[in-house]
């Protein structure tokens, strides 16, 4: 049984991302409303990025290979609040070096309705994954990581093989 916390609340925004209201996770996803997200990439000194794995209780993409880290913004919380807390949430990664913000992409299909700031930062880890969160990780080289998306492209959440290829056409 996923599990997700349907009481969570998220800011609903409009087009230009101005909030409107504050609504229920389950309200937000099931009617499709433009909500706030985070996506982190992080890499360490050989250049390699991290992968995490969706645990296979998560509500969307369980299973999947997505970014570092995501995850959404919460009600009355700002983009530059979210990353450093699901990083720390997430991957146990409490001091990330050169957190910065790198893109913002607008609401879509692939992007689950979601303005979604794209971060970077660099650390070379160890990290502790929340269980609840993510079922494993791994450093990948980039080389290796794109041949891997296009060979299964099925392994990888849709979301993070959208915001992975604009990050790096960039």
């Amino acid at each position: 049984m996923p599990i997700t916390n349907a009481k969570e609340l998220f800011d609903v925004v409009d087009a230009e991302d101005t909030v409107l209201r504050s609504e229920t996770r389950s309200v937000v996803h099931r009617e499709k409303l433009f909500h706030r997200a985070v996506h982190i990439f992080v890499f360490n000194s050989k250049g390699e990025l991290y992968l995490q794995r969706r645990s296979m209780t998560k509500d969307s993409a369980p299973g999947k290979w997505v970014s570092s880290c995501s995850g959404h913004v919460d009600s009355g919380e700002t983009y530059d609040a979210a990353a450093p807390r699901e990083l720390a949430e997430e991957i146990g990664l409490t001091e990330p070096q050169g957190l910065v913000r790198v893109f913002k992409e607008s609401p879509c299909k692939q992007t689950g309705y979601e303005f979604v700031w794209v971060y970077r930062c660099h650390s070379e880890g160890p990290f502790k994954l929340d269980p609840t969160e993510v079922s494993e990780g791994q450093w990948i080289k980039v080389e290796h990581l794109n041949n891997w998306i296009k060979e299964r492209p099925r392994d990888f959440a849709w979301s993070f093989v959208y915001l992975w290829e604009k990050y790096l056409a960039l």
